[in-house]
C-alpha cells in the first residue's frame, strides 16, 4: 500500500511534529462526531507529510505522553483490589487503555484513515530495531488491527484477467515468493491450468491483503521450475486431480504479524472443489526461508556438519521442520511458511531437494521446497493439536526421516563407546 507521502517545506523542522500532537489532542478531546472527522482528516492528511525523523519524534510522544491516565489507573486498581468484582474490573480495564489507542480509533474515522494506519505501522515497523521504545506503540496497533481485519471481516475473491488493472498492477508489485516478471508471465499464472485467489476487507477494497496462486495438475508437484513455466498453449489437464499452491503473498507491510485466523486456505479448497470436482489433493509446493539460517545458526550439529546434499540435508530439514532447535532440543518451527501452513491444518508432506534452483532458493533453503498437504478429514485436528502443544503434524516418510536421523546418532554414539572401551583397555 502507497500512501502519498509529501516532503516537509526547509526549514520547517520540528514544526510538523508539534502540529501533530495539537490536532492529537484536539482530537481525542472532541465529542462532536462532525468535528472529530474534521480533525481527524487534518491529522491523518498532516501525518502524509511527516519524513522519518518526525514520524519518529510523533511516535515517541505518542508512547511518552499518550499512554494511559496514571492518577485513574491507580484509583480503579486500588478499587478492585478493595472489592473485585465484575465492574470494577471492566472500569480496571478501561483505565488501563493508554489514550492512543482512542486516537488511532478516531484517526481511523477520517477518509482512508484505515489505510493509513495498516501505513504508519508499515513505516513504524522499520524503526523498531534501532528504537524498542516504540514497542508499547506497535502493541497498541496489533491489538487494533487484530481486530479490525479477523478473518469474519475478509472476503475472498478469485483473480483472473479481467480483474481490474488497479489490483493486476498490485499483484506484480506484491508478488514476494516468486516474481512475477511482466505482464505476459502474469497472464500465464491467471489463465489455464492456474488460479488466483486474494483476501480483502471492505475499508481497502482495491488493496489484496493476500494473494494465493494455484495450478491444477495431475500430482504433486516436487520442483517450481515447471510451474513457473508458461508454454502459450497450455491448458488445464482433462481431470485434474491436485491443486498446488505454490505462492502464498502477503502484501501490506503494515500487517505483518496480525493474523487473519486460520482455515484461510481451507475456504480456497472448497471454492476450487465446488468450480473441479475431480481434484481430490490439495497441496503446497512452498519455500524454507528460514532454513539456511538454522543450519548457520548451530542446526548442522545434529549431523556431519557443512551444508551436505543428497538424504543428509532432506533429513536435517525434517529436523527443521518439526521443530528441533539447534542445541537438539524440541521446540515449535520457527520457519514462518511452515508456522503458516501448519497453523492452518496441514502436514508437512514430503521434502524435496533441489526443487528451487534460483539464487534466493539455494541462499535461504539450500534449494529445498516442502509439500504441505491438506487433508480435509485431518485439518481441524491437525489444527488443533499444532495450536494446542505445538504438535506437528508429518507424513510418516517425514517422520521416518527424522527416526533415522536419531537411530543414527545413536549407532554413532555406541561405535565411539566401542572404540573408547578398546582403546582404554589396550
Amino acid at each position: 500500500m502507497r500512501l502519498p507521502w509529501r516532503r516537509k517545506r526547509s526549514g520547517s523542522e520540528g514544526v510538523p511534529v508539534q502540529r501533530a500532537i495539537g490536532l492529537s489532542r484536539k482530537l481525542i478531546t472532541r465529542a462532536g462526531e462532525a468535528e472529530g472527522t474534521r480533525v481527524a482528516g487534518m491529522l491523518a492528511t498532516l501525518c502524509c507529510t511527516l519524513d522519518d525523523a518526525d514520524l519518529l519524534a510523533f511516535f515517541r510522544w505518542l508512547v511518552s505522553d499518550f499512554g494511559p491516565d496514571q492518577e485513574g489507573l491507580k484509583a480503579a486498581a486500588s478499587a478492585y483490589l478493595a472489592d473485585p468484582d465484575a465492574a470494577l474490573a471492566a472500569s480496571l480495564t478501561v483505565a488501563a487503555e493508554p489514550r492512543r489507542q482512542e486516537l488511532l480509533r478516531r484517526l481511523n474515522t477520517a477518509t482512508g484513515g484505515t489505510a493509513l494506519i495498516v501505513a504508519l505501522r508499515g513505516r513504524l515497523l522499520t524503526m523498531l530495531r534501532a528504537h524498542p521504545e516504540l514497542a508499547p506503540l506497535d502493541a497498541d496497533l496489533r491489538h487494533l488491527l487484530a481486530s479490525w481485519f479477523n478473518r469474519g471481516f475478509l472476503e475472498l475473491r478469485r483473480i483472473d484477467w479481467h480483474t481490474s488493472a488497479a489490483i493486476l498492477e498490485k499483484l506484480i508489485a506484491y508478488e514476494a515468493v516468486h516474481a512475477i516478471r511482466g505482464w505476459d508471465d502474469l497472464r500465464g499464472r491467471l489463465g489455464g491450468d492456474r488460479r488466483c485467489y486474494g483476501f480483502f476487507h471492505p475499508a481497502l477494497p482495491e488493496e489484496p491483503l493476500i494473494f494465493v496462486e494455484v495450478a491444477l495438475t495431475a500430482a504433486i508437484s516436487d520442483a517450481i521450475g515447471p510451474l513457473l513455466d508458461h508454454p502459450p498453449m497450455r491448458t488445464e489437464p482433462h481431470a485434474p486431480t491436485t491443486a498446488i499452491f505454490y505462492s502464498i503473498s502477503n502484501c501490506q507491510p503494515g500487517l505483518r504479524g496480525i493474523s487473519f485466523g486460520n482455515f484461510l486456505i481451507k475456504q480456497i479448497t472448497q471454492n476450487l472443489k465446488a468450480e473441479t470436482p475431480s481434484l481430490e489433493v490439495f497441496a503446497t509446493l512452498s519455500p524454507v526461508p528460514g532454513f539456511r539460517r538454522w543450519l548457520d545458526a548451530g542446526g548442522n550439529a545434529l549431523s556431519a556438519p557443512g551444508c551436505e546434499p543428497g538424504d543428509d540435508l532432506v533429513r536435517l530439514c525434517a529436523h527443521y521442520l518439526s521443530g528441533v532447535q539447534p542445541d537438539g532440543a524440541q521446540g515449535v518451527p520457527r520457519d514462518p511458511v511452515a508456522t503458516f501452513h501448519l497453523s492452518n491444518g496441514a502436514r508437512v508432506d514430503r521434502i524435496n531437494p533441489d526443487a528451487d534452483l534460483s539464487e534466493k532458493g539455494q541462499a535461504e533453503s539450500c534449494g529445498i521446497m516442502v509439500n504441505y498437504r491438506y487433508l480435509p478429514e485431518a485439518i481441524a485436528a491437525n489444527h488443533e493439536r499444532f495450536a494446542e502443544r505445538g504438535e506437528v503434524a508429518l507424513a510418516p516418510a517425514v517422520a521416518a526421516l527424522r527416526l533415522l536421523r536419531r537411530e543414527g546418532r545413536r549407532v554413532r554414539k555406541a561405535t565411539d563407546a566401542v572404540k573408547s572401551s578398546t582403546i582404554s583397555s589396550q
